[in-house]
């Protein structure tokens, strides 16, 4: 059984069950999480964040309500899904890649945000064709993100 650990940002402007299910969503896109593992019950992930345990149980619907885990009376909750891609894998030979240019855009003297808007700008000409401000910072300013 797999352990996924959730780390809350308060700081972050992004509601906290919201951080949670994005947080699920990418550990099955990584393949960390398979269907049937188990999530954290809610008293665990309160214990290890001191959050609200209705705020996991929202996340938990969002995710019940997306397909992604199904609830279990008595037993928990269980991923249904996964949303992993052989190429997204967290050992696959694209991750290594991405990892090594991590390491030399921060040896570069890049830091966390300057890596971010590099990686949105070119995502965002890659996938949508844009070139400018990345959508989810436009958003940010907007309320919306």
């Amino acid at each position: 059984m797999r352990v996924v650990e959730f780390r809350i940002d308060r700081r972050s402007g992004v509601a906290t069950y919201l951080q949670i299910v994005l947080q699920v969503k990418q550990a099955l896109r990584l393949g960390l999480l398979t269907p049937g593992d188990k999530l954290p019950t809610a008293k665990e992930v309160v214990a290890a964040t001191a959050i609200n345990p209705n705020t996991v149980l929202k996340a938990y619907r969002e995710l019940d309500r997306e397909g992604l885990v199904e609830p279990r009376p008595g037993l928990g909750t269980f991923v249904r899904r996964s949303l992993a891609r052989p190429g997204a894998a967290a050992d696959s030979p694209l991750r290594a890649e991405l990892a090594d240019w991590a390491d030399r855009a921060r040896a570069a003297g890049l830091d966390r945000e300057d890596v971010a808007a590099l990686v949105a700008s070119v995502l965002d000409e890659s996938f949508d064709g844009h070139v400018g401000p990345a959508a989810h910072d436009v958003n940010k300013y907007k309320g919306t993100a």
